[in-house]
């Protein structure tokens, strides 16, 4: 995973209030807005959020933040898909998470990114 100084501090938790319990929350972010790398044209898309917590839950404006803080950043779909699962992880450490970047179409193609992360696997 690439460093990005200074981005992870953005993410706030709180207690998960069922910490017994598995339980699945999803967060959708139909405005997502990175910077192609290749061509510095602007990429729009959504994030999909979908993870079972453990201890901590994320904290919505932060979350919102965070992603926000992409907006002007050039990066493949692929590799944001990752570094948000990724830093996600370090953060929340759930008991499973699935990250979907899916990505408004250019030049007739839509691309759809989907990372997995299950402890053990």
């Amino acid at each position: 995973m690439k460093k990005r100084a200074g981005r992870l501090h953005l993410l706030e938790t709180f207690n998960n209030p069922h910490p017994a319990r598995d339980y699945e929350i999803e967060h959708i972010a139909p405005e997502f807005t990175s910077v192609c790398p290749q061509t510095g044209q602007p990429d729009f898309g959504t994030i999909r959020l979908l993870y079972i917590p453990d201890k901590l839950c994320v904290e919505l404006k932060s979350y919102k933040m965070y992603l926000q803080s992409f907006r002007n950043e050039g990066i493949f779909y692929e590799d944001v898909t990752n570094v948000i699962l990724d830093e996600l992880i370090q953060r929340l450490k759930p008991r499973q998470m699935t990250l979907i970047s899916e990505w408004t179409p250019r030049g007739g193609l839509r691309s759809i990114i989907r990372c997995v992360y299950k402890p053990g696997n």
